[in-house]
């Protein structure tokens, strides 16, 4: 996907940002069949010109995503520059016969990219790894101010035990996340103020940063669990997928009670297929898992 990279519009700092947001909207958004077209071109004959045509349509997508990321205090610009990262992925991987328009598709792989910069970026303290948390760190402020709660210093227990029912978290989970959210991150590079001690707080740190071999292990490692996560939606049948993206992958998940009345369903229909999902796709993963480590021991 280099070529790509260097056909694309530069965006190389936040006051180039408005030049950049004026840039992108020369791309023409394009039609279902048009998209089909060039996809189809992309996938079968490796045409870099279709996969281009597909990926500056969609910039204007990645920054109307980033712009909602801003509330964390990140550079923008450095938002919009990994969602892009995630759309490339997107097309790379898209397969339009299944009937999807790219941005459906992209959307996935771009939210992907940026939160997980955020997750990186945002606090020296690892916020969290699960789903579940994920889920809480990014959607715990818009639930605050739902609630009208963003001026107060600490949730109340009813509060708690709302954002809790409404995220399908526990309380203490809720509790521990605002309690991270709102603590002020100390600067390492601020003097020590005592007697005893000179120089800064990062003096006193021993350095426990991995090595180049093993960040790009980790960067390897995350490629092939996200390539193995989309194998396993691909198991899903396409409610079993929509549920399951509504429920568990949406900023603001939707509720049994809303995707009841927009299937026709019961919510404990909903549940259950969200439940069937989650079982298929565990299973994908711990067959995928299993024929790997098989394949180790041959080798070895």
């Amino acid at each position: 996907m280099s070529n790509l990279v260097s056909a694309m519009p530069t965006l190389s700092s936040e006051s180039g940002l408005r030049q950049y947001l004026q840039d992108i909207q020369k791309f023409p958004i394009l039609e279902a069949d048009e998209e089909y077209a060039l996809a189809k071109r992309w996938t079968e004959d490796g045409d870099y010109e279709a996969a281009h045509k597909l990926v500056t349509s969609h910039l204007r997508l990645v920054a109307k995503i980033a712009m909602g990321y801003r509330g964390y205090g990140l550079p923008v610009s450095e938002m919009i520059a990994e969602g892009n990262i995630g759309l490339m992925q997107a097309v790379k991987k898209f397969e339009p016969e299944k009937g999807f328009r790219l941005s459906t598709y992209a959307m996935w792989w771009i939210k992907a990219a940026i939160q997980e910069f955020v997750l990186k970026s945002w606090s020296i303290v690892k916020i969290g790894t699960s789903a579940a948390q994920k889920r809480l760190f990014f959607n715990l402020k818009k639930i605050r101010r739902r609630i009208d709660a963003l001026s107060s210093a600490s949730l109340t227990p009813d509060q708690v035990k709302y954002i809790a029912e409404e995220l399908d978290v526990h309380e203490s989970d809720v509790v521990d996340m605002d309690m991270r959210m709102h603590a002020v991150d100390q600067h390492l590079n601020a003097r020590i103020q005592n007697d005893s001690e000179s120089g800064e707080w990062g003096d006193l740190l021993a350095d426990e940063s991995d090595n180049q071999e093993t960040v790009l292990s980790n960067i390897q490692e995350y490629g092939v669990k996200r390539d193995l996560m989309q194998q396993a939606m691909d198991t899903l049948n396409e409610r079993e997928r929509a549920i399951l993206l509504a429920r568990r992958l949406k900023e603001e998940p939707d509720t049994l009670e809303e995707l009841s009345q927009r299937y026709g369903i019961s919510r404990e229909r909903v549940r259950q297929i969200e439940a069937r999902a989650l079982e298929k796709m565990t299973q994908f993963v711990a067959n995928a898992n299993q024929v790997t480590l098989l394949e180790n021991k041959r080798a070895a």
